[in-house]
Parts: structure tokens; C-alpha cells; sequence
């Protein structure tokens, strides 16, 4: 068969499997005003990547039209649709940097933290677009309190708030496994400090009993992990407080002496018991 015969072949084949696959087609669009509401039928219809085309160049080019906020806005919503986080950060700080008194802006607000989390890590690394979401959304409530995505944003602030609870939490962990107390309740009492709105308190509690017992203040942990057994019994922290202070009833009362110097620990204050069970799976190995 000769090669251009070959050739022509191919592509009709390609365009074949494209027309088989559902490949969309970018519609006409017969002047710029038709953009916008173009462009909302598509997301409407979940075709984000048309979507996008339909808008890039217009909000680029289209400064000075009037419905430049929401083009802006909407392909900013298309970029998080396609997972596009960086791009869709860069589109709706252009709302709030040039157009705050559009009608876009506090919903554009709402989004760049979704934005903003989508570029987030999980707790075993680095949480700085964490924090920078849990930033965005807080201040998002506060300047917006009677806005529609007010509930949505107060559950992305607790997510925030667990998984950099989390962090901490497995920061602790660490250093008590490798018998490092002290460094360990920084950790620990982090948490039972900035984050005992979070499921995470409870194991920070846990931890922070088993480094008392090792750092001499066995009877206070006993009052915490027993308290935590009685409260919870029956479900999942309960019973790892209740596993532990059996371990702990066990450990010498002086604590670790390789790690305390031999010597005498004050008790301290016992902690507020959680309101509800933790979920960050507990807390795994004898030390």
C-alpha cells in the first residue's frame, strides 16, 4: 500500500476513535458575550476541559469586558475540576487582587482554599499549603459568615485542623518509641493544647500518659488511660487506653532511669478527657 494511502488510513482510524471514545468538540462561539454562559452549560455537564477552552483566552484578553470576573472565576472553577491546583490558586487570587467587589469574590474566597488543599501534602510531610489553606478558609468564614459555603468551609477547618493535629501527633509518637520522652510530650501536649477540638486529642492523650509513666509520674498516666477506658468503653480509644494501662501497671514506678537520671518526677495536673473517640488508629508498640 503506498505510504500516503497508509497515512490517510490512519488518521481515519485516530478520528474514528476519537468519535468511539466520546471525544467532545469544542462548540462555536459566535461572540465573546456567549462565553460565560457557555461555559457554565459545559461545567453544568461536567466537560471542565471544554470549559477551560472556552474561557482561557478570553480571560486573558477580555479585560475590560463586564463579565470578565466571571470568566475568571469559572475557569478558575474548571482548573479545580481538572485538578489543576496551582492554576485555579492563580485565577481566583486574580479575583480578590482586581476584582474584590465582584459577586464572585466570596465565593472565589471559598474556592482558593480548595485550591489551596488540593496542593496539601499528607501528615507525614511537609503541611505548609495546609496551613495556608486552613488560613484561607478561616478567613473566609469571618469575612463571609451568612454565605452558602459557610458549612462546607467549617468541615474543610476541622480537616485542616486534624491532619496538622495528626503531624504532631506522629512527631510524639516517634520520639516515644525511640524512648525520647521529653521531646515526645512537646508533641503530645501540642496537641492537647492548640487541638483538642480534633479526633486526634485522644491520642495525644495516650501518649502523653505512657511518657508520664516513663518519666516518673506513673500515677497520673494510670488516671488518664483508666479515665479514657472507663469513658469510652466499648469503642475503639477506650480500648486502647484500657490495653495500655495494663502495660503501664507493669512498668517500675521510677520511670525509665536510663532516661531520667534517676531522678524524682512530680506528679502533674491530670489533662481534660476528650469528648469524643479519636480515629488516627492509636497508638502501636511497647517502648
Amino acid at each position: 500500500m503506498p505510504r500516503r494511502l497508509r497515512t490517510a488510513f490512519a488518521g481515519a482510524a485516530f478520528l474514528a476513535a476519537l468519535a468511539g471514545c466520546g471525544a467532545s468538540v469544542l462548540p462555536q462561539v459566535m461572540n465573546d458575550s456567549a462565553r460565560v454562559p457557555l461555559a457554565r452549560q459545559l461545567l453544568d455537564k461536567g466537560d471542565a476541559v471544554l470549559a477551560s477552552e472556552v474561557l482561557k483566552s478570553y480571560a486573558q484578553s477580555g479585560a475590560g469586558n463586564a463579565d470578565i470576573d466571571q470568566a475568571v472565576y469559572l475557569l478558575g472553577v474548571a482548573d479545580l475540576r481538572l485538578h489543576d491546583w496551582a492554576m485555579a490558586q492563580s485565577q481566583f487570587e486574580r479575583i480578590l487582587r482586581e476584582y474584590p467587589e465582584s459577586d464572585s469574590a466570596s465565593a472565589a474566597s471559598y474556592r482558593l482554599g480548595e485550591a489551596l488543599f488540593g496542593q496539601s501534602r499528607p501528615a507525614d510531610f511537609d503541611q505548609e499549603y495546609t496551613l495556608k489553606a486552613l488560613a484561607q478558609w478561616q478567613a473566609f468564614v469571618q469575612q463571609y459568615p451568612d454565605h452558602p459555603f459557610v458549612p462546607e468551609a467549617d468541615a474543610k477547618i476541622a480537616e485542616c485542623r486534624t491532619r496538622l493535629a495528626r503531624k504532631l501527633w506522629r512527631n510524639g509518637d516517634v520520639y516515644r518509641k525511640q524512648e525520647l520522652y521529653e521531646p515526645a510530650q512537646f508533641y503530645f501536649k501540642a496537641v492537647i493544647d492548640e487541638y483538642s477540638d480534633t479526633p486526634i486529642y485522644g491520642d495525644a492523650l495516650i501518649g502523653l500518659a505512657l511518657t508520664d509513666a516513663r518519666l516518673g509520674r506513673k500515677d497520673t498516666a494510670l488516671v488518664v488511660l483508666r479515665s479514657l477506658a472507663k469513658k469510652f468503653e466499648g469503642q475503639k480509644l477506650g480500648e486502647e487506653a484500657g490495653k495500655w494501662a495494663e502495660r503501664v501497671q507493669k512498668w517500675p514506678a521510677e520511670g525509665a532511669h536510663r532516661r531520667r537520671g534517676h531522678k524524682m518526677v512530680e506528679p502533674e495536673q491530670t489533662p481534660q478527657l476528650p469528648t469524643s473517640p479519636s480515629t488516627t488508629g492509636g497508638i502501636s508498640g511497647t517502648p
